[in-house]
């Protein structure tokens, strides 16, 4: 049986792999923090305070595009939605934990300590005090994205504004979703949300960033709907 401290340790080994994309994105969000006019305090306290890596980008793009607060929040909150269901998930085997756990935890549930620890979690269910698992992978993330936002500051203050690399955002979005689009239904997807997104793009408050996004989580509705409907017939 696994102590705690050994617990916290396999966390951390376990999502050492994925930080080798963590960090280079880390690095694009600090560069690009300090391009966009937000101070090195701001921009780093943003990876504390949020600590989100896709949201911390929306927001700041909005922000420096003085886009409607409300528009802001609500697109931050329909990029980080997807944490409803992680926490619904891991909720089966931290929930008789004390509130300040579940706090903690859910600061630090990102997308790879969900993937991580709920795999760990699935295949040892009988292990006790599992949650340390958890709090090593979100600690571990955590750390590395502080430390990459910090060097992408430093960094962003010697780079020339003449490089464009506000590019580097779309380029970083399309990074994260690219292998998703080999499948027909997330192609759609995508398709969809886009076209949309390029025809409400004058729309006022910048409320074409809600507008296509609610469009792609249609069309992802109605064909688990649909999927259901087929299921029954076979």
């Amino acid at each position: 049986m696994l102590s705690e401290n050994q617990l916290f340790k396999k966390g951390i080994i376990d999502v050492s792999p994925s930080l080798m994309g963590v960090f280079p994105f880390g690095i694009i969000y600090g560069a690009l923090g300090v391009e966009f006019g937000l101070s090195a305090l701001e921009t780093f306290m943003m990876s504390i305070i949020i600590f989100a890596g896709s949201s911390q980008l929306v927001f700041m793009q909005l922000f420096s595009l003085n886009a409607n607060p409300y528009v802001i929040l609500g697109s931050v909150g329909a990029v980080n939605a997807r944490h409803f269901l992680y926490g619904a998930v891991i909720s089966e085997h931290v929930n008789h934990l004390s509130k300040p756990w579940k706090i903690t935890l859910s600061y630090l549930l990102t997308d790879q300590a969900f993937m991580f620890s709920n795999k760990y979690f699935i295949e040892n269910k009988k292990v006790n005090n599992i949650h340390y698992h958890l709090l090593g992978t979100g600690f571990m993330l955590w750390f590395m994205w502080q430390i990459s936002t910090l060097i992408g500051i430093i960094l962003g203050s010697f780079i020339p504004e003449e490089l464009g690399l506000n590019f580097a955002i779309p380029l970083t979005f399309l990074a994260l979703i690219i292998n998703d689009l080999k499948k027909p239904t997330y192609l759609l997807i995508t398709l969809v949300s886009g076209t949309v997104s390029i025809l409400t793009f004058n729309f006022p408050l910048k409320a074409y960033i809600l507008i296509s996004a609610a469009s792609g989580i249609l069309i992802a509705y109605l064909y688990s709907f649909r999927d259901e409907n087929v299921k029954k017939f076979i």
